[in-house]
């Protein structure tokens, strides 16, 4: 995979790398260590260097998995995780809070410091940072080499705006993808100001995956659609996969579209298993024709600007 920059920092990341909200996580109903050391080992040899983690995602565990493999190769990979909801479920995003969690991440990932720490979908009033005290904190950290940057996980362009504004912010991990473009205009300000933007659900919740069809039920934490948002879902799904090439799967279209923004520094599907791991990497050795790329930003203006689909 080609490296990118991440904004003005120094730091290159590889243009897809890994979330890990599914490592091992039995809120997905998945348990196996085994094969989430295995994902994270062949995400390493497929030329992945960005792992995207938090202290909650499996109560803690996704972070000491990756510490586990990661350990040998750590000053070759670029690890971003975060701060504001606990490993027991609890959530403070406190400025107190920031150094104690940031500890306690270091430890499950059996590192000294690390790379891009993200406030993980805070309340609004703490993007502003004329008013909250956190960023002084995060400076003081990335000061003392704990952190090499910092920034905020969020999901709406005025947050991306309200983070660009007022603090001084170096990284951004944006919800966007083919069914959710909402924050695709403030990406050039964004580069503009040097700040590397992730993008997270590239896959819209698998829905871009080519997997779910209006006819499809869900349970566990993909279980919060109504039957009428699953069957306009769907036929969003047979609009977006008549527009993909031939020989190219739904999945890598959606990813290559994000890719086509050259703003965005990377995106992190997750992966259920090593295979899902390697597909999703093999995305990035195509691109999608310009053509392409305006018929989803189409799709998306005509079909759901007007009318968001529900998280």
């Amino acid at each position: 995979m080609k490296p990118r920059p991440f904004g003005d920092t120094s730091m290159q990341v590889s243009e897809i790398g890994l979330g890990s909200w599914q490592l091992a996580n039995p809120d997905w109903g998945l348990n196996d260590a085994n094969e989430a050391r295995r994902i994270v080992q062949k995400s390493i040899e497929a030329g992945c260097t960005l792992f995207d983690t938090a202290p909650g995602y499996g109560h803690g565990l996704s972070e000491e998995l990756l510490g586990q493999v990661l350990k040998p190769v750590r000053p070759s990979v670029v690890i971003s995780s975060k701060f504001g909801h606990s490993p027991d479920g609890a959530s403070d995003f406190s400025t107190a809070a920031i150094r104690p969690s940031l500890e306690g991440s270091l430890k499950r990932l059996q590192t000294d410091y690390i790379d891009i720490l993200l406030l993980h979908n805070p309340p609004r009033e703490l993007l502003d940072g004329r008013a909250a005290d956190q960023y002084a904190e995060l400076e003081r950290l990335k000061a003392e080499g704990k952190i090499r940057a910092y920034g905020i996980s969020l999901d709406l362009r005025a947050d991306l705006e309200l983070m660009l504004d007022t603090t001084a912010s170096q990284a951004a991990e944006v919800l966007f993808n083919a069914f959710y473009q909402e924050p695709m205009p403030a990406f050039e300000r964004a580069h503009e100001q040097g700040v590397g933007l992730i993008v997270k659900v590239p896959l819209d919740s698998g829905w871009l995956s080519g997997h779910y069809r209006g006819d499809s039920r869900f349970e566990g934490v993909r279980n919060r659609w109504s039957p009428e948002v699953i069957a306009r879902r769907g036929a969003l799904v047979e609009r977006f996969a008549e527009l993909v090439p031939a020989g190219t799967s739904m999945a890598h279209a959606a990813l290559q579209f994000i890719l086509a923004q050259p703003q965005v520094s990377a995106i992190i599907p997750g992966a259920r298993s090593v295979e899902q791991a390697v597909d999703n990497f093999a995305a990035a050795d195509k691109q999608l024709s310009p053509e392409t790329v305006q018929a989803i930003r189409d799709l998306w203006a005509e079909q759901i600007e007007s009318d968001p689909l529900p998280w």
